[in-house]
């Protein structure tokens, strides 16, 4: 699952992924990745940290609650190594993946968040 407020990034994140033969589910909004979530099961998911509204982080608590076995991974274009570490050290999401991203690199880190590597 995609989480993110931006069109453009689901697009291109599910683009990406589906070519890999990854099924992709894209949430708007913190709030609609957690309807989803009472639907679909995901085996990741990729978390946007700024959001209107519900924004990632109070995203990230409420599906720790309700999925707390599923890696999340936090992807932001804030990367400075202060937003990695609260989200990675403060958070305990899985991984901290900044955008823009390198394709290469991008799926080596969501196969190894899925179990794939």
């Amino acid at each position: 699952m995609i989480v993110d407020d931006e069109a453009d990034t689901i697009y291109l994140v599910r683009s990406i992924l589906e070519a890999e033969g990854f099924e992709v589910v894209g949430a708007g909004s913190g709030a609609e990745c957690l309807e989803r979530l009472d639907i679909e099961k995901p085996d990741a998911i990729l978390l946007d940290r700024m959001m209107p509204g519900m924004d990632g982080w109070e995203t990230f608590h409420k599906i720790e609650k309700e999925l707390p076995d599923v890696p999340v991974s936090i992807l932001s274009a804030k990367g400075q190594k202060f937003d990695q570490m609260l989200g990675l050290n403060v958070l305990n999401a899985n991984d901290y993946i900044t955008k823009p991203f390198n394709n290469t690199e991008f799926m080596e880190r969501i196969k190894s968040l899925v179990g794939e590597a």
